[in-house]
């Protein structure tokens, strides 16, 4: 293993002993919010450690197996040891290097995820509200909390626009590669001659902003509007003004909320995805900037990025991206996404794995 590898596990190490001696004072109760953040930390940090630990014991091993060869009636026994210290430690040595790959801090927050109905009128609206159901069943199976913070529901079903907050412990992490263009290819239920139609819809999805660092909005720069909201609710939905529009008006960027009967509730809503939308802008600026030099794998999440087909004559679901091809669609569509996820994930870590080789 190289030696500046080395020198970051053994930091890994020393800063285990800090969060231990942090985490145990007395007084770190008296801040949930720190005592979190530093559990989260301690968490990741002895994982890292722990490997490490584990590594440097089997090259100790190693060591002492390679001694035992000079007495012969011991080789044998030698070679065998040798042999499984080896096997470990290149395991070992790989899993280290993977846990050392740079993080992006977001990966740990809730998410927005933004569905869009795009071209293909009713059928669209109705793949848009499949991928909302595909979304909240997973994050259901994670122990996760989902939620509507706005919704634009179609004649015939599905949605022309649905914003999710999923709330839970590294949901941004696990769900920003849905960004991007999603392709439907299915007999539509509006279709009478059983022809198989091909519809698309956008998915956005982006980490919820922290409050310490969000955007500070001035109040010169909004539009804010009430109406009435529309959709299911029973008398009172259209009884009172609680619904939410806020415009940024430098950006253009809208955002609104009409889920809460609580048009102050319906409000923080609103700002907060208008904050999640802006802070996206400023990613994707400088996704685009980065991808001029050199194009991700994964590619940038924009929208225009047609990323997924999902296949129904065929039951079959292909990410583009990574030329990952499962006959699996309906369990998909139940949100067993995991096999998906996963993929993405590794791809991800192999990219940056040669970027570190290369650069």
């Amino acid at each position: 293993m190289q030696a500046f590898l080395r020198q970051q596990l053994a930091r890994y190490a020393e800063r285990l002993s800090e969060l231990d001696f942090l985490l145990s004072r007395p007084d770190i109760m008296a801040d949930m919010g720190q005592f979190m953040k530093l559990s989260r930390e301690h968490t990741e940090v002895s994982a890292v450690a722990e490997r490490w630990q584990r590594f440097q014991q089997r090259e100790a091993d190693l060591a002492a197996a390679r001694e035992l060869l000079q007495d012969a009636d011991m080789a044998e026994m030698a070679h065998e040891e040798i042999a499984a210290c080896e096997r470990e430690l290149a395991t070992l040595a790989a899993e280290l290097q993977r846990l050392l790959l740079p993080k992006d801090p977001d990966d740990a927050r809730n998410a927005f995820v933004e569905i869009r109905a795009g071209t293909g009128g009713d059928e669209s609206a109705l793949f848009a509200g499949d991928l909302a159901r595909m979304y909240t069943r997973y994050a259901d199976a994670q122990g996760w909390r989902t939620e509507i913070m706005s919704e634009s529901p179609a004649e015939l079903g599905g949605y022309k626009e649905v914003v999710l907050r999923v709330e839970g412990d590294g949901a941004y992490g696990r769900l920003r590669f849905e960004s991007g263009g999603h392709r439907v290819q299915r007999v539509p239920v509006t279709e009478t001659q059983g022809r198989i139609h091909t519809s698309a819809a956008t998915v956005a999805v982006m980490p919820e902003p922290d409050e310490a660092e969000a955007i500070t909005l001035n109040p010169a720069d909004l539009r804010i509007d009430t109406f009435r909201a529309s959709g299911a609710g029973g008398q009172h939905i259209n009884k009172t003004d609680s619904a939410v529009r806020v415009v940024h008006l430098p950006t253009g960027i809208v955002a609104e909320c009409q889920d809460g009967r609580s048009q102050h509730s319906n409000k923080a809503k609103a700002l907060q995805v208008l904050q999640a939308r802006l802070q996206e802008k400023e990613r994707s600026e400088r996704a685009a900037k980065e991808a001029a030099t050199r194009k991700g794998l994964i590619g940038s999440g924009d929208r225009s990025d047609r990323i997924r087909t999902y296949n129904f004559p065929q039951g079959r679901l292909t990410d583009h991206r990574i030329n990952l091809t499962l006959y699996k669609l309906n369990a998909v569509m139940e949100g067993e996404l995991q096999d998906v996820i996963c993929a993405l994930q590794a791809a991800r870590e192999a990219e940056q794995m040669a970027d570190l080789q290369t650069g």
